[in-house]
């Protein structure tokens, strides 16, 4: 891939510094210089090192944990990109934290998401590059442009290259939410779907109460957005070797994998896990169950296409998008 670059800087925060530099270089160039440093009361300084003025950036930098300071040295990095008159600042937050909170369900609760979407915009932004976002009602939280990445024909070239597909294949849903998605990569494999009714008394805990569709002698794929605590997604995966299935996966865009997540993953009759690298996985949480794919060249074309004024909904079209060209 090339772009002209003389118009255009690509750099990266802390968050996943890893994803940064193979979009770079899957485009030819190098991250832009860019000093930050956290002092010791916590508060962040970011200073950038090289001129922007008139250019048009591209800032990478997933909120995942810890949420709050990689959220805080997103807002402070375009705040530091206004003021020294960038052309304009595309945000690429490959993962969006906050993101679980898009609608109220009970009285008196926040809604998160839409104030991350207040936060950047007034801090400067002007296009959001999101994949997977948990609900897609979060694009209309903002009143900017937002290109809504998918990693799911990524997730699905790598079940076709493993010869899954047709009837021998279930695609199952963690829960009603997850339908959509089921559905879609259900397609991708000419396959049906399952969905596990669960109930969830308080957040991270989850009970699964029935399971609808056929699961018996088929291999299951659980499909979900991200993986937190792995509660929910290992209670599904014993529930239908219960019932008869005759291995199971799991797949998902955003691998959180905080608390007992890994732990529980580790126990879990679940012969994969396979995740992207939307969020930078730490040493410890690398167990041989775990296979990571990479959405460098998703979002490298995405890049790409935004800078030539191009199609982005065409990359999560076909899955020669993630062809290694």
């Amino acid at each position: 891939m090339q772009i002209d670059m003389k118009e255009v800087k690509i750099f990266s925060g802390t968050s996943n510094v890893e994803l940064a530099e193979k979009i770079a270089k899957r485009l030819n160039c190098k991250l832009g210089d860019v000093q930050i440093v956290r002092f010791k009361d916590g508060e962040i300084y970011v200073r950038v090192d090289e001129t922007v003025r008139g250019r048009d950036i591209f800032v990478i930098q997933p909120t995942s944990g810890p949420v709050n300071e990689n959220l805080m040295e997103l807002l402070i990095f375009i705040d530091a990109l206004k003021r020294a008159s960038a052309k304009s600042i595309n945000v690429l937050m490959p993962y969006y934290g906050y993101a679980r909170q898009e609608r109220k369900s009970s009285p008196r609760e926040p809604i998160t998401a839409k104030l991350v979407a207040n936060l950047l915009t007034t801090a400067g932004a002007d296009r959001l590059v999101g994949m997977d976002l948990h609900a897609d009602q979060i694009q209309g939280f903002y009143d900017i442009p937002v290109d809504h990445l998918q990693a799911l024909p990524l997730l699905a070239k790598y079940f076709l290259d493993k010869g899954f597909k047709g009837d021998d294949v279930v695609v199952v849903s963690p829960d009603i939410g997850g339908v959509k998605r089921a559905r879609k990569l259900a397609e991708w494999l000419d396959c049906k779907i399952a969905i596990i009714d669960k109930r969830r008394p308080k957040p991270n805990l989850s009970e699964v109460m029935n399971l609808i569709g056929d699961v018996e002698g088929k291999i299951a794929i659980f499909i979900d957005d991200m993986i937190d605590t792995a509660g929910t997604i290992t209670n599904g995966v014993e529930a239908i070797i219960k019932r008869g299935a005759k291995e199971a996966y799991i797949c998902c865009s955003h691998a959180i994998l905080s608390g007992p997540a890994v732990e529980r993953l580790e126990k879990c009759p679940v012969k994969e896990v396979i995740v992207t690298d939307s969020i930078r996985l730490a040493d410890e949480k690398k167990i041989d169950k775990i296979k990571v794919l990479s959405v460098d060249v998703l979002f490298a074309k995405a890049i790409e296409r935004i800078v030539k004024h191009e199609s982005v909904s065409e990359l999560f079209e076909s899955i020669d998008t993630f062809e290694d060209k």
